[in-house]
């Protein structure tokens, strides 16, 4: 049986400048340049005012057109609802830009020096060229070298390489011909290259050093038999195994720990890191913080003066055709486009800075005292989002994909954000100040008799954090400490 009811929904949409703001918003001052450009490829009507020649020469015999001054007279005719004034700006004030830091230092218009190295597949490239091969062989060696992960380990199975070589060059190759081909790579440098998993490429590096030294004999036997007691540090069960005492396995320890578990990334060049270009500078003067945004977030734009004067033209000749009408809808949609994407970054440029300062004054004595952590208030988003009178949403963007320069480092906005701990005395201090004074703890601690968890959790009582052993383990696991059985030493 059919049913028909009356149902009232609320339903929020959001517009399209909603969206572009949003999305321009949570976009980071490194990748803001790539996000502008890709805009001005999109959009004609779009103009960045540090590309443009805005000092064009002067013709000296301009083509006139004897209409031209009929035209200009009739300029202000215009009666449309569209205004274009919306549109236009003042080629010498910029207006979102100049209560910036718009002076770059010379140092931000210098390239920056990148070293000239080898990658890590081109030095393994370079040493099997060394090898006397027939071309076979040297295919074969190729096709693992390139199989290779970014760590230098082998991940692939064998038969899989053998397919990989049928398909791609057409070579039909047996297992023992690839086997033989990746232990001449395992021959290479740096040790432990060409390894299916973690214990043989220890055992590779090992096998490398003096065989006749007692201690690299034990080493090896650790490594091939008793590998999963030496990585949960059970010291005493591999005394007992190996027969022998604790000065004879710090040795065997020892020599293990100087192995490199990862030898692909040896290579500094295969080293990949994110660049970090701030988006905030705070300095201080006199016991005053003052806050600036990055120029690059400031970028100088303006809607196209040609664009304008055509769409004007358009609008003023009496007779449209159909591919007229059309041809003003586009010019029309590009300008609006461009307006909204100015706008947007104007919204931007204000959003961020409204935040910053509302964090900047929230933590005012942590940036004073050079970022002691014991000065750092316990901070919501919620706490920034009332300051400011936007939505928690708006302020996790900032904080999430924002960087701040200080005088003492550079740090991420969300890292000034922190759980409120209560103290015996009432006070309520940042969770970062009970990090702190754990990491303290630790680092203090007897290696040979390291802190578990329940007296952690007693000193810290003993401080006044009165918090759970359970939190406590919390907090190590975020500080990337382990448990004490695996921080114990010989």
């Amino acid at each position: 049986m059919l049913k028909q009811n009356l149902q009232q929904k609320l339903l929020q949409k959001l517009s399209p400048q909603q969206i572009q703001f949003i999305k321009l918003l949570q976009v980071p001052t490194v990748s803001l340049d790539s996000r502008i450009k890709e805009e001005l490829e999109e959009n004609p009507a779009l103009e960045d005012l540090s590309l443009a020649d805005m000092n064009e020469p002067v013709e000296e015999y301009p083509d006139k057109d004897p209409d031209d001054d009929v035209r200009t007279e009739s300029k202000d005719e215009m009666t449309d609802e569209f205004n274009v004034d919306d549109y236009l700006q003042d080629d010498n004030i910029n207006d979102y830009g100049s209560r910036y830091d718009n002076n770059d230092d010379e140092d931000d218009k210098k390239e920056l020096p990148y070293a000239v190295t080898n990658t890590f597949f081109e030095n393994l490239q370079a040493q099997l060229d060394l090898v006397n091969l027939e071309d076979k062989e040297y295919m074969i060696a190729q096709q693992v070298i390139g199989s290779l992960d970014d760590d230098g380990y082998l991940r692939r199975a064998v038969p899989s390489l053998i397919d990989d070589l049928a398909f791609s060059q057409n070579i039909f190759a047996e297992e023992d011909e690839v086997e033989e081909m990746l232990k001449v790579i395992q021959t290479f440098d740096p040790a432990g290259i060409g390894a299916r998993d973690l214990q043989e490429c220890l055992l590779i590096q090992l096998r490398k050093k003096d065989s006749s030294n007692p201690t690299i004999k034990k080493a090896i036997a650790v490594v091939e038999d008793h590998l999963d007691e030496f990585t949960k540090k059970h010291y005493d069960k591999l005394e007992k195994s190996l027969g022998i005492n604790s000065d004879e396995l710090k040795e065997i320890v020892g020599e293990i720990l100087k192995l490199n578990p990862k030898p692909g990334d040896s290579g500094a060049s295969n080293v990949k890191q994110m660049q970090v270009i701030p988006d905030f500078h705070i300095a201080k003067n006199e016991g005053v913080l003052i806050l600036t945004l990055n120029s690059k977030n400031a970028p100088e734009l303006r809607v196209s003066k040609s664009y304008q004067e055509m769409f004007q033209h358009y609008e003023k000749t009496s007779d449209k055709d159909k591919k007229l009408k059309e041809a003003v809808q586009f010019v029309k949609q590009k300008l609006d486009s461009a307006k909204w994407f100015i706008d947007a970054i104007k919204q931007r440029q204000q959003t961020l800075l409204k935040t910053m300062n509302a964090i900047m004054n929230y933590q005012y004595e942590f940036f004073l005292s050079d970022g002691d952590e014991r000065n750092l208030r316990p901070m919501i988003l919620k706490d920034i989002a009332d300051r400011i009178g936007m939505d928690i949403s708006t302020v996790s963007r900032v904080a999430n994909s924002k960087y701040v320069q200080t005088e003492f480092g550079t740090f991420l906005l969300k890292s000034f954000f922190s759980e409120a701990i209560q103290t015996d005395s009432g006070e309520e201090v940042s969770n970062k100040e009970v990090k702190m004074i754990l990491e303290e703890c630790i680092g203090k601690e007897d290696k040979h008799k390291p802190l578990a968890d329940e007296k952690l959790t007693e000193i810290l009582r003993d401080k006044g954090y009165n918090i759970a052993r359970r939190t406590v383990a919390k907090y190590r696991e975020q500080l990337g400490i382990p448990v004490a059985r695996l921080r114990k030493e010989l």
